[in-house]
């Protein structure tokens, strides 16, 4: 059967847009071009409802992040998504916070101060975002969503000073905006594992950033509506090809903003985290109608950052 865009061709219309993105050979460990990550999974809750929902719909998670930081969920909450993650295989994130944003800043409000909310303002709060690393990795957790230059620094120096474990990975969050190969490059040489990139880049300007770094990339294919709101599902078999190892991350526009979340918010949590789910799923199949031989990772893939049991 003809492609769609040799269809187009015949009738004397471009096959696309005009730009061929050169193809990646980048990959993950286990040889895969993307995998599938599902972001704000708030608590035990929304990731039980994340796994389970991705087993129902043959959904290959590989990785779920969380938002609204360690320090808003207790110990037993911690250890809890620790012990599902690890026995499901699939790499828990949660983000090292407080910031700005979230304290008394009043530039971080002001109209051109919002690029100050994700950052660590302060050496008392720089303080308190390491010690929720640490806390999080004490508890098992092996990988930290990072969105400041400062604590990105101090990471990876304790990680390679052995006070946090070799394994850890600093995940890079979408506020820390990397948006050009420079930059990404930067915060590559601080320690980053994986680079998180603003959600409204080309896909010229993601193969760029490709070109110049290789570690793998986070890209939403669906970005909520504080981010953009983009719903970007038809960019993914290019995506997938010119990006590789990149995270497809299904995030969902006409969404409420639940950061921070917490008990009071938890079904609405719920409820967003199985949509996103069924988000990935439509991705999945778009890839296949596209005819897209790339390889997706699977739960246990070598190269997740596994949180620790025990």
């Amino acid at each position: 059967m003809s492609t769609t865009n040799e269809l187009l061709v015949r009738l004397g219309l471009p096959a696309d847009d005009g730009f061929t993105p050169p193809p990646s050979a980048g990959r993950f460990p286990d040889g895969a071009h993307y995998r599938v990550e599902i972001p704000s999974v708030e608590g035990p809750a929304s990731l039980a409802a994340v796994l389970r929902e991705a087993r129902r719909l043959d959904v290959p998670v590989t990785r779920v992040s969380q938002g609204s930081g360690v320090g808003l969920l207790t110990d037993a909450e911690i250890t809890d998504m620790v012990g599902m993650a690890a026995d499901a295989g699939v790499e828990l994130s949660l983000f090292a916070r407080p910031c700005a944003g979230w304290d008394a800043s009043a530039m971080s409000r002001a109209p051109a101060g919002g690029g100050l909310a994700p950052a660590v303002r302060g050496q008392d709060q720089l303080v308190a975002v390491v010690d929720e690393i640490r806390r999080a990795a004490e508890l098992g957790v092996r990988s930290v969503l990072i969105a400041d230059v400062g604590v990105l620094s101090v990471f990876g120096r304790l990680r390679d000073s052995g006070e946090l474990p070799a394994e850890m990975q600093a995940k890079i969050s979408v506020m820390l905006p990397i948006a050009n190969p420079a930059t990404a490059k930067v915060i590559a040489g601080l320690g980053a594992d994986t680079l998180n990139l603003p959600t409204d880049l080309t896909l010229a300007q993601i193969g760029a950033i490709r070109g110049a770094v290789t570690q793998p990339l986070d890209i939403y294919v669906e970005s909520p509506d504080n981010l953009g709101g983009f719903v970007r599902h038809y960019e993914l078999p290019r995506l997938v090809e010119l990006a590789a190892p990149v995270y497809a991350k299904f995030g969902l526009r006409n969404a409420p903003d639940i950061y921070p979340s917490g008990s009071h918010l938890e079904s609405t949590s719920v409820a967003l985290s199985i949509e996103r789910v069924r988000r990935a799923r439509l991705g999945l199949d778009l890839l296949a109608r596209a005819g897209s031989e790339a390889v997706c990772s699977v739960a246990g893939a070598a190269g997740l950052a596994l949180p620790v049991t025990g």
